[in-house]
């Protein structure tokens, strides 16, 4: 309970604040009444009831899912292959910290000519959003390995393949998962903005729609919705970071001892 104490606290204390910013901002609008916690949080009743918004959620976390798997498959490899050749490295450095800084968004209408309006284009700009972090962490892990473990693996005339899989892989498990962490943010950030890109379900659509509907409780009630489950996202990243983490030190501290 101490430990929630805190963070609960935190929480409590953006209600008066929520409070006191629609009280004024209905002095100039009327409309911002739909702004209030108590209007948003019988909106999120409404919704849920209705099972409309859950919908939503359902698609929206297909997507995360499917642009995650995405940037591991693209982001692990090439990260493996930046830390172990020298020369690919500096070969590609330049491009991919080009790419890197072009924002992702920016690639929506590219994206939509060449793929189409649905999910594809979706998939595309999530993808390349979460790659770069899996990839420079991937490249970073192998960087920090032993150079020990890999000599041993040559000494054991271990094949490339078998050094990558059973070698690197293994001891860099840590790294990929700080950059799946930090790729399910950058991608929950992207999400809505994309799914904005024709396509008939998702959290963004939703609050396209909500707009256009003038129903603005919904529409907060979205913008907590996308806060809560981007927490959960990040915190469940958290949580297998950590469980790794602590079965790693366990195994090392066994065949220390």
């Amino acid at each position: 309970m101490k430990r929630l104490g805190l963070p609960l606290a935190g929480l409590l204390l953006v209600l008066p604040l929520w409070w006191a910013a629609t009280a004024w901002l209905q002095l100039r609008t009327p409309i911002a009444s739909a702004f209030a916690p108590d209007a948003t949080a019988q909106a999120l009743w409404r919704l849920a009831g209705d099972s409309q918004l859950g919908w939503h959620v359902l698609h929206s976390l297909k997507r995360v899912a499917v642009g995650l798997a995405l940037a591991l498959v693209c982001g692990v490899p090439l990260g493996v292959l930046v830390g172990l050749s020298r020369r690919f490295a500096r070969g590609t450095s330049a491009l991919f910290q080009f790419l890197r800084m072009v924002s992702p968004l920016s690639w929506m209408p590219i994206a939509v000519m060449v793929l189409g309006v649905g999910d594809a284009p979706v998939y595309f700009l999530l993808a390349f959003a979460a790659v770069w972090p899996v990839m420079l962490n991937t490249a970073s892990g192998v960087a920090l390995l032993d150079p020990h473990w890999l000599l041993l693996a040559r000494s054991l005339s271990a094949t490339r393949s078998e050094t990558v899989w059973r070698v690197v892989l293994p001891g860099i498990t840590a790294d990929i998962l700080t950059g799946v962490r930090l790729a399910i943010g950058v991608i929950w950030i992207v999400l809505v903005p994309a799914e904005m890109l024709g396509v008939s379900a998702g959290l963004g659509y939703f609050v396209l729609d909500t707009r256009d509907r003038l129903a603005y409780d919904e529409l907060m009630a979205a913008i907590v919705v996308i806060g809560a489950l981007g927490f959960a996202l990040d915190w469940l990243a958290r949580a297998l970071h950590a469980r790794w983490s602590g079965q790693a030190a366990a195994a090392a501290a066994a065949e220390g001892a």
